[in-house]
């Protein structure tokens, strides 16, 4: 296994802790297993696009900007999920 691949399977684990650790102290939080599993392709797949972008891409500006414009689609995906701002199908509305 690569260093990045485990610097990012690390990270993935890291941030899905924080809502695992917060389930044990809160009814606040309540994530099924689905929401884990959802949450962790999310999280990986943008790692692996970033990742790949880094990779073949000379320019360092385009770089960043790339990996900014995947990192906004995750986020309006992650909102979207959470929350339903456009009302779409995925929502769960």
């Amino acid at each position: 296994m690569s260093k990045p691949l485990k610097i990012m399977l690390i990270s993935i684990t890291g941030l899905l802790l924080i809502p695992f650790i917060a389930m044990q102290f809160s009814d606040e939080v309540s994530w099924s297993a689905f929401d884990f599993i959802l949450a962790a392709a999310l999280l990986f797949s943008t790692a692996i696009v970033c990742n790949w972008v880094w990779s073949k891409v000379k320019n360092t500006k385009t770089k960043f900007v790339l990996c900014a414009v995947v990192l906004f689609v995750l986020i309006l995906v992650w909102a979207e999920m959470a929350v339903g701002i456009f009302n779409s199908p995925i929502s769960g509305n």
